[in-house]
């Protein structure tokens, strides 16, 4: 079954001003900046964990905040999460850094299956 995380890659935050958002979560909160790509996405270390602070353009879960999980293949985990009861909410798709999908569990929580390019 390729639907096996490989693990959690990031907690998705959406925000709405990603300048005041980094300055709170680094400044304040005192987490490290890892990567920031310009104004739409910013990823800070949460001590084991990617914070991933996310502008409107780069929130594919809507405005919640969702887990993302990294998997080998996107399409046929997919495949394996609808079989078992999740509800695709969008893709899978080609983003600027990933191939990801966004779904809800049987529960009804949002969450992100992503690989890499």
């Amino acid at each position: 079954m390729s639907a096996h995380a490989q693990k959690l890659g990031n907690v998705l935050i959406p925000v709405s001003d990603l300048d005041k958002a980094v300055t709170f979560y680094s400044e304040v909160l005192g987490l490290t900046v890892k990567f920031r790509d310009g104004d739409r996405f910013a990823a800070l270390d949460g001590g084991g964990v990617t914070i991933a602070l996310a502008a409107s353009e780069e929130q594919v879960a809507g405005p919640v905040t969702a887990p993302s999980y990294k998997v080998g293949d996107v399409a046929e985990a997919v495949r394996d999460l609808t079989a078992a009861g999740a509800e695709v909410l969008s893709g899978p798709e080609t983003g600027p850094h990933e191939v990801r999908a966004v779904l809800r569990d049987p529960s009804g929580n949002v969450f992100i299956l992503y690989s890499a390019l």
